[in-house]
C-alpha cells in the first residue's frame, strides 16, 4: 500500500467517475485501475461498487475512507512541516474567532506575535459558529473560540471551557438613555434602534423570561451583524443600544436596565479531539488568559 494509492482511492471516493479521476490525476484509466486493484488486495476487500456509469464505495470502502484521508492528510502535513523547516519558516497558528472574542482577542493575539520574540506565524479567521467548526474539521483552521452553548457538542471536538463574561446594553456617552434619573424599562430602549451580534436560543429564552415577547432578538434588534467590532463603533457615533458582552468596549455606557439579563455569553476553546494540537497553541492561551474577561 502506497501514499499514491490513496490518494487515487480518495480522488475515485469523491469523483465516483474513473474518468474524471484519471483526468484529474494525469493518468490513464487502465493505470488507475490497476492501482485501485492493488490497494484492494492489500486491504482485502472491494473499495468500490459498479453502478451505471458511477463506481460508488461498498460499506467496506466507506469505513476506511477516513483513516485513508488521515494518512494522507498526515503526509501532506509532515511534508510541509519538513519544507517549512528547511526554509526556516516558523509554525503556523490559524484560529477561528466568534464575534465576541474576535472582539476581544485579535488585536492583541495579532500584537503578540508580531513581537521580536515570537516567531509564530498568526491566520485568524472571524465567522459564525457553524462556519468556524465546519472550517475546523476541514483542518483549515487549527482552534476556534466561540460561544459555547451555540452548538451541538459532538465526539470529534475537544472543547475547553474558558470563561463566563456578562451581557449590557450599552450606548455612548451623552445618549438620550443616560440623562434618564430612573431605572429604565425594555420599553424606553425599544425607542431606539437596538443592534446585536447574532444570538443563541438560550439569550432569546433569557429576554423573553425577562421582558416579554417583543424582547425576542428576532422581534427586537434592528442592526444585525457578526462582526462585533463594527456594532461598537456604531454605537459610538449614533444612538443605537447595543446588546453585547460589556467587556467588548470599555468606552460605552452600561445602560441600567431592569431585570438584569441572566447568563451572559460561556465561551470555550475548540479543537479536533483525535487531532494533534498545534504547537503554538500556547501563544493562543497566553493571549486569551490576558484578554477576555470581564
Amino acid at each position: 500500500m502506497t501514499l499514491v494509492q490513496l490518494r487515487h482511492f480518495l480522488s475515485l471516493a469523491d469523483t465516483g467517475s474513473f474518468t474524471r479521476s484519471a483526468k484529474a490525476l494525469h493518468l490513464t484509466q487502465p493505470a488507475l485501475s490497476r492501482s485501485i486493484r492493488a490497494l484492494e488486495a492489500t486491504l482485502g476487500g472491494p473499495l468500490f461498487d459498479r453502478v451505471g456509469r458511477r463506481s460508488e464505495l461498498t460499506h467496506f470502502g466507506r469505513e476506511l475512507l477516513e483513516q485513508a484521508r488521515q494518512l494522507v492528510h498526515d503526509a501532506g502535513q509532515l511534508a510541509l512541516t519538513g519544507e517549512r523547516l528547511r526554509a526556516g519558516h516558523a509554525s503556523t497558528l490559524r484560529v477561528g474567532l466568534g464575534s465576541g472574542p474576535g472582539a476581544l482577542l485579535s488585536t492583541p493575539l495579532l500584537l503578540r506575535a508580531s513581537e521580536a520574540d515570537t516567531q509564530v506565524r498568526v491566520e485568524i479567521l472571524h465567522s459564525d459558529n457553524e462556519r468556524l467548526i465546519e472550517a475546523l474539521r476541514r483542518r483549515l483552521l487549527d482552534a476556534v473560540v466561540i460561544e459555547m452553548r451555540s452548538f451541538t457538542t459532538d465526539a470529534d471536538l475537544r472543547i475547553e471551557p474558558l470563561v463566563q463574561m456578562r451581557g449590557a446594553f450599552l450606548c455612548r456617552p451623552g445618549h438620550p438613555l443616560t440623562r434618564r434619573r430612573r431605572v429604565l424599562g425594555f420599553d424606553d430602549l425599544q425607542k431606539y434602534p437596538i443592534a446585536s451580534t447574532p444570538l443563541g436560543d438560550h439569550v432569546g429564552r433569557g429576554m423573553v423570561a425577562a421582558y416579554g415577547p417583543q424582547a425576542h432578538p428576532d422581534v427586537c434588534v434592528r442592526l444585525r451583524c457578526n462582526e462585533l467590532t463594527r456594532l461598537v463603533e456604531l454605537t459610538r457615533h449614533s444612538d443605537a443600544v447595543l446588546l453585547a458582552i460589556r467587556a467588548a468596549a470599555s468606552d460605552l455606557v452600561e445602560l441600567s436596565v431592569r431585570p438584569q439579563i441572566e447568563g451572559g455569553a460561556r465561551f470555550g476553546l475548540v479543537t479536533q479531539a483525535r487531532r494533534q494540537q498545534a504547537p503554538a497553541l500556547p501563544l493562543l492561551r497566553e493571549v486569551i488568559a490576558a484578554h477576555l474577561h470581564d
